[in-house]
């Protein structure tokens, strides 16, 4: 008879998580069994459970942001080895054969499959994970670490889309856990920030300027200069012409985000003098190598709000509500 663990499962779209105990699974070919130490709970959780991304495997285990220690191989895996600490990230398996992983855009992959949401994920005491797509880590603390693999990860990604290094100025909308972590790498870059939140959030408004940011405002105010560019994680559709009010120029305005509420119709002079409206999706081994390397040199600090596994649903509620400064984790 296998060994069980605890994990929090979703059944339906719109349900609560429920506790239960379910067989621990095994690694196939290809992968490694993974004890889970913590993580991090991301708002992409939220869009799956409230059935805004609409093809989850079913019943899940949710869960992107993953810390845990590789404690068996599957068959043809050579590595990491057992008693790795080893971060799982959403990105979950990628098939190498379609037009855009032979391009180098594995994030577009045709056949994906995704940590947390297509692939069972880290709300648990164990998950699996394909060990191409484990990245090793050198941390000491867990907790501290989950969020770099998906908060960071994806900010680093959108960042770099919006021109990286090349940008003085950069409006952050939505400051949250990625923002937080992104902040401190552009301030240390030499970048000035700033920072856009709900409107009368002073708590959220202060955290900024805690992390350097030279502004910080509602997002219904304008940024005391033009940007170069706008960087969008909050989930609303009405900032994106906000944004593009914001930015000069040439400058640009990439939204972080997986899911967001319908785009206002809005003139074409905000989006003329060649102004860029892109989106991210998803990430590769490449933001993660490079981001996972830059982490400890800025130094990247993490502001976390640990919980027990059961109290998933209660993390997820604080994250919804904005009762958060940094981001919640779970922690089996």
């Amino acid at each position: 008879m296998s060994e069980s663990m605890r994990a929090m499962v979703l059944h339906a779209p719109g349900k609560p998580l429920e506790l239960e105990e379910v067989a621990r699974p095994a690694p196939a070919p290809g992968e490694v069994q993974v004890r889970v130490l913590a993580c991090g709970v991301c708002r992409t959780d939220l869009h799956v459970l409230d059935g805004e991304l609409s093809e989850p495997r079913l019943p899940l285990i949710p869960g992107h942001e993953v810390v845990g220690e590789v404690t068996a191989l599957g068959e043809g895996v050579q590595g990491p080895a057992p008693g790795t600490r080893v971060g799982v990230p959403w990105l979950g398996w990628t098939c190498g054969e379609c037009d855009p992983c032979r391009a180098g855009r594995e994030n577009l992959c045709e056949r994906a499959e995704f940590t947390g949401y297509t692939r069972d994920g880290g709300y648990a005491e164990y998950c699996v994970a394909d060990a191409r797509y484990c990245f090793p880590l050198d941390v000491e603390d867990p907790q501290s670490a989950a969020p770099l693999l998906c908060a960071g990860l994806i900010g680093y990604r959108t960042w770099r889309l919006a021109g990286g290094e090349t940008n003085r100025t950069i409006g952050i909308y939505g400051f949250g856990a990625a923002a937080h972590i992104l902040a401190q790498l552009a301030v240390e870059r030499g970048q000035t920030i700033y920072a856009f939140t709900r409107p009368g959030d002073d708590e959220a408004q202060a955290f900024a300027r805690r992390l350097g940011a030279a502004w910080a405002g509602g997002s219904d105010e304008a940024p005391p200069e033009r940007l170069d560019a706008a960087l969008l994680f909050a989930p609303v559709g009405e900032l994106v012409p906000a944004a593009l009010a914001a930015v000069r120029p040439g400058g640009a305005v990439v939204s972080g985000g997986i899911h967001m509420s319908d785009i206002p119709s809005f003139p074409y002079r905000l989006l003329w003098e060649e102004r860029r409206l892109s989106s991210v999706a998803n990430l590769t081994r490449r933001d993660g190598e490079e981001f996972l390397a830059l982490a400890p040199e800025v130094p990247i600090r993490t502001e976390t709000r640990a919980y027990p596994l059961e109290e998933a649903n209660q993390a997820l509620e604080d994250l919804r509500e904005g009762r958060l400064s940094g981001a919640a984790v779970l922690v089996p």
